[in-house]
């Protein structure tokens, strides 16, 4: 029978059926995708903390490098707090942590870390109360030794940009540590990417010179030999990077400052600034290697380090690739044996290598840094490739321009 009122459901085609489900799992799917992505997905955070100590007055920032007076105190710091973290619940998401800066404040200093941990960002919270717990137990636990004012630590989360900034505006620090004992110039192997951002290709007219070392926004460190009979600032360019012909950065260079009393024939004062055009903007990959104090005392057998795009065997080949050397310091009396350098190395000069041959710097690496880590692993400029009999030969170290004899020189011209 018909009854009036009722009509008829309107019923979708199995196709359409199929395609709106086929969507909505795709939106559902492309919704958990993005939670598991930012939810799950483990990133980089970035801490500055701080705290308060009484009794000692410091002023010093990681932009020069630490005083003597400091340095063991920020030694200690650094190691606790890397044992603190790594025997805690959050060891997995550490990564490192380190002293930026030591202040003046009320009757003490503040000092400022700069902390960075991994971890996926569901645990941002959790995370930061972990950490400020464990500084919080690191410092009551130090508070004799350190003279701790408890209650003043602080912890703020940085960006990415800030924290990059503050590591890479301080000097001596690397991107890669790439220390290996066979490393050499002579015969050498290939220094990693970043390991050595302060050095320098001093190129004259288009062409890989000498090397040099960056003290400053503006200013780089060589020989002076490097610049005899080639003065003329506007010959000259500057490239920075591992790779000689793919430079991360080139600069014009403004003005050249030879020391005064440089004699060619003995060696004496070589050294020389070359004064850039442009500031330099420090990256990860171009940063300035400490100046060291000027009592700063190395020891026979100290390890340090050359590096340099020099030949890789007299009168061989040069390389691409920025080599680098572990070298031993030689006290001065064992270089100047008669059966060694017979006198000619100077109290403003010191040497490094082996007696018995081995590695060495060698052409075309003159001007080039011998550098030196203190106990944080901050790495301060000691020589400049000056002079040698050869390369690598037995008895005849290489010979540096001693930098802590030249730090009133330095400073006069640069301010630094």
């Amino acid at each position: 029978m018909y009854r009036p009122g009722v009509s008829s459901r309107r019923s979708f085609p199995v196709w359409m059926v199929v395609l709106i489900t086929l969507g909505v799992m795709a939106i559902l799917g492309l919704t958990i995708g993005l939670l598991v992505h930012f939810l799950a997905i483990e990133r980089y955070y970035y801490y500055q903390g701080s705290f308060h100590i009484s009794g000692v007055t410091y002023n010093e920032t990681c932009e020069n490098a630490a005083s003597q007076a400091s340095t063991p105190l920020s030694k200690d710091i650094e190691t606790q707090m890397f044992n603190a973290f790594q025997n805690s619940s959050v060891y997995k998401e550490y990564i490192s942590s380190h002293i930026i800066k030591l202040l003046p404040y009320a009757n003490g200093s503040n000092i400022q870390t700069q902390l960075i941990f991994r971890f996926p960002p569901a645990k941002r919270e959790s995370m930061r109360t972990k950490i400020e717990a464990i500084l919080h137990q690191l410092l009551k636990e130090n508070m004799a030794s350190w003279n701790v004012v408890l209650g003043s630590i602080k912890l703020t989360e940085i960006s990415k940009t800030n924290a990059e900034k503050f590591t890479n505006n301080c000097c001596g620090r690397q991107l890669t540590n790439s220390i290996k004992a066979d490393n050499r110039i002579v015969n050498g192997k290939r220094a990693l990417e970043g390991a050595w951002p302060w050095q320098a290709d001093l190129q004259w007219k288009g062409k890989q010179h000498c090397g040099a070392s960056l003290i400053g926004s503006k200013w780089l460190l060589s020989a002076a030999h490097c610049f005899a009979k080639k003065n003329n600032s506007e010959d000259w360019t500057v490239n920075f990077g591992t790779i000689v012909n793919k430079p991360y950065l080139t600069q014009k260079v403004q003005n050249i400052i030879i020391h005064d009393n440089y004699s060619s024939s003995a060696f004496h004062d070589d050294i020389a600034l070359v004064q850039l055009e442009k500031e330099v903007v420090f990256t990860k990959y171009v940063r300035k290697i400490c100046l060291p104090e000027a009592k700063m005392q190395l020891k026979e057998n100290d390890s340090v380090v050359v590096t340099g795009w020099g030949t890789l065997y007299m009168n061989g080949p040069l390389p691409g690739t920025l080599q680098q050397a572990l070298v031993k310091i030689i006290d001065n009396k064992n270089c100047n044996a008669p059966y060694a350098l017979a006198g000619m190395v100077t109290d403003t000069m010191l040497c490094a290598g082996f007696m018995s041959g081995e590695s060495d710097s060698c052409q075309n690496d003159s001007g080039g840094p011998l550098v030196y880590p203190d106990s944080r692993d901050i790495w301060h400029l000691v020589g400049i490739v000056s002079w040698g009999k050869g390369c690598g030969q037995k008895n005849k170290p290489g010979v540096y321009t001693r930098v802590t004899s030249y730090r009133d020189w330095i400073a006069s011209k640069t301010g630094i």
